[in-house]
């Protein structure tokens, strides 16, 4: 087996993120957390105030061997909306702005070629916003946000808004759905 590679997304609202990614096999382990922002230890409150210029997000583990990078941001780009701008449907501010946040500088030339061939093809039909930076000031959620999903799914935000995004994911990537 190869040795595992971490990589840090901002889709939205890391509770739909993460229960769309602790649903993909190769992908170990998922991690709700706060990055690239001021604050070094952030709380959830501070977050949601926009101040702190950290975003939502979700760090994952994966193993190369079973899925690829470009695999894992091909199902990102389909879970959230990549042209909005610090906006995730009714979720606004830059807490929950599109990020790819990588450790590598091979991660980062496969997002750069990643948005580089969607924006050629159109793909999306208008502009991709998705930063693409160095992992920094990374920490993270507390407890009650880690499987937030998996643990509250009859809360109304999950029925409503996360519940549809791991259904599109089971649909679109039913080849990649854990067994």
């Amino acid at each position: 087996m190869s040795e595992s590679q971490t990589i840090t997304l901002g889709g939205g609202c890391f509770w739909c993120t993460e229960a769309v990614y602790v649903k993909v096999r190769g992908v170990t382990d998922v991690e709700s957390g706060y990055s690239n922002g001021q604050a070094a230890r952030p709380s959830y409150e501070e977050v949601c105030t926009g101040r702190t210029g950290c975003n939502e997000v979700v760090k994952l583990t994966y193993d190369p061997t079973e899925i690829t990078l470009h695999e894992i941001l091909e199902i990102f780009f389909v879970i959230h909306d990549p042209t909005s701008l610090n906006r995730q449907g009714n979720d606004a501010g830059t807490q929950y702005r599109s990020g790819i946040y990588y450790e590598t500088p091979e991660q980062k030339q496969v997002a750069d070629d990643f948005i580089r061939e969607a924006s050629q093809d159109k793909t999306f039909g208008k502009s991709i916003v998705t930063e693409v930076l160095p992992l920094a000031n990374y920490w993270p959620a507390e407890s009650y946000h880690q499987d937030y999903f998996q643990n509250n799914p009859n809360q109304g935000y999950c029925a409503f808004v996360v519940g549809p995004k791991v259904e599109k994911f089971r649909k679109t990537f039913a080849a990649r759905v854990k067994g």
